[in-house]
């Protein structure tokens, strides 16, 4: 068979399903045709990998490899998100091992210049020790049922954003005389990889000579070495200095252990943790199409008394499932707090228009989950740090209260309502804003045909050249002495069609500093009512007392 584009007679591609073989580009070694197309498909035994080797690599070089080229996919082609490497020039792609039984290769040629093209082998990979996640066929309604594997357990090159490694038979133990080699990266991730073990029991002694895990900072042994490892600690958190790091495991003749299971992710663009009060990120290779097989982590972590508001400034995920109408392929999922055991506040997929999600505690995780097809845009968002504060008013005045330790790096002229001059002043651990209704820039409007005092608070966060610079609408309906607070601008104001009022039915069931709409009642009227209501008496009792005189 041949592609329509390459010359008839030119035997080119085809379905390679026998154990192992070998394919090369037309030709070869004489220079292959012009204008060439070739699609190999390899298909293994299911619960196997499929394990691909160049032995000779030369096509025409361009630094994008826009002429002629040659890609790799981990699974069927033509999804990108399966796509693990585009290659040409004369370095040879490096040795890959397929998450699945499946692994297709594309040879392109244009009309100038022809090289030698290439030699490969493949040959099925053995299934014991690959990790299943087992999914139920419901599920699955448009695509054919089978186990889904998530990484080559004893060696091979991985070259996602992020997986899971564990030694053979985990958690059984280990064989012995096992040598594992697994080489991370080298798919297009361009920062640092971090691996934190998850569990680890191996065979201890001194100086680890036995068994042993032993990390390397690139993607050979060669590689300078980042440490060796056994016996029951966990090895501490590694990360390397280059997007490339190499993990070896050996095991001697007699005594094993659980072994271990370690994972691995590109920081940066699938794992990051926020500290700052604002920020965004996006999808791993936005706005182009995300990796298949990802599970990938962003967590804020604000300081206490703080909420997260999150935007979705983009989204488009795999959509629905046309069977159970759920998000059960690609989604993004939120949850309140530090970890997934959290309170979940929402999973989405497909193309949606989202509205801003609002933490209840001062911690939020959004988890993406891609299964290992049909990939897409993926999303953009930004968030911002709901400041605690007390706001309440009286008929003539605004009160505005914020702990000093959620704002512990700000001078309190940072800190004003309507202008610089009217400045926050620290009392105890507050900062403390009292302010009259005819001063600091206050307005009164009618909204809703409602007399209300308006006036905006400031609270500058900016850094060297950085402005940064957040504001708060601050409401106060007098005649009820009901006041209230709105986030009118946060992580880009141009970005947000509308302010968005920080108060809604689950956050009122929080309590009062994390509810912010505060009633308060003015005690001075209170007094004064009981001062009237005393003259009152004492007035009665004297005409009273004239009477009987």
């Amino acid at each position: 068979s041949h592609s329509p584009l390459c010359p008839p007679g030119i035997k080119c591609g085809g379905v390679l399903s026998a154990p192992s073989g070998n394919f090369s580009s037309p030709n070869f070694p004489g220079p292959y045709p012009y204008e060439t197309e070739c699609t190999w498909l390899i298909v293994v035994a299911e619960g196997s990998s499929v394990l691909l080797s160049f032995s000779h690599f030369e096509l025409e070089y361009h630094a994008a490899c826009a002429y002629d080229y040659l890609q790799v996919y981990n699974g069927a082609a033509r999804d990108r998100g399966n796509l693990l490497g585009t290659f040409c020039g004369h370095s040879p792609p490096p040795p890959f091992s397929s998450a699945w039984h499946v692994m297709a290769v594309i040879f392109r040629s244009d009309r100038h210049v022809a090289k030698r093209g290439f030699a490969a082998a493949y040959r099925k990979g053995s299934g014991e020790g690959w990790q299943w996640r087992s999914i139920h066929p419901s599920v699955l309604p448009h695509r054919p049922y089978r186990p889904y594997l998530l990484a080559d357990a004893c060696g091979g090159q991985l070259t996602g954003l992020s997986g899971e490694i564990t030694s053979p038979r985990y958690p059984e133990s280990y064989p012995n005389n096992a040598e594992c080699r697994w080489s991370i990266g080298g798919a297009g991730g361009s920062g640092p990889l971090t691996l934190v073990f998850a569990d680890f029991q191996v065979e201890g002694g001194h100086g680890c000579g036995f068994d042993y895990v032993a990390l390397f900072d690139g993607p050979t042994a060669a590689a300078p070495h980042l440490g060796r490892y056994c016996g029951s600690a966990r090895p501490p958190r590694t990360v390397s200095s280059a997007p490339h790091l190499f993990i070896l495991f050996k095991s001697d003749f007699n005594i094993g252990g659980r072994g271990f299971k370690a994972h691995f992710y590109s920081a940066g663009e699938c794992q990051e943790v926020f500290t700052t009060v604002k920020g965004n990120f996006s999808s791993p290779r936005y706005p182009n199409f995300y990796p298949n097989n990802l599970k990938c982590q962003w967590s804020i972590q604000l300081p206490p008394g703080y909420r997260v508001k999150v935007f979705f400034l983009d989204m488009e995920l795999e959509g629905r499932s046309s069977l159970t109408g759920s998000c059960d392929y690609d989604h993004l999922a939120a949850f309140d707090g530090g970890a997934e055991n959290g309170s979940l506040l929402g999973r989405w997929c497909g193309r949606e228009s989202l509205a801003p999600v609002t933490s209840r505690s001062n911690q939020l995780l959004l988890v993406l989950h891609t299964d290992r097809n049909t990939a897409k845009r993926g999303f953009s968002i930004a968030y911002v740090g709901v400041v605690p504060m007390n706001v309440s008013c009286t008929r003539t005045d605004f009160h505005i209260q914020i702990p000093v330790e959620s704002l512990a790096q700000l001078e309190r002229n940072r800190i004003y309502l309507g202008t610089p001059s009217c400045a926050a002043q620290v009392v105890g651990r507050n900062f403390k804003i009292h302010t009259r209704f005819d001063t600091c820039g206050t307005e009164s409007q009618k909204r809703n045909n409602t007399s209300i005092i308006v006036s905006t608070l400031y609270i500058n966060f900016s850094a060297g050249d950085q402005e940064d610079i957040h504001q708060y609408e601050v409401q106060c309906e007098p005649k009820r002495k009901e006041a209230s607070v709105t986030l009118i601008a946060g992580p880009d104001p141009s970005r947000l069609s509308q302010a968005e009022n920080l108060v809604d039915a689950q956050q009122r069931e929080g309590g009062a500093m994390d509810t912010h709409e505060i009633k308060s009642q003015d005690t001075s009227d209170i007094i004064f009512i009981s001062i009237c209501i005393l003259a009152g008496l004492l007035m009665v009792i004297a005409v009273v007392g004239l009477v009987l005189l």
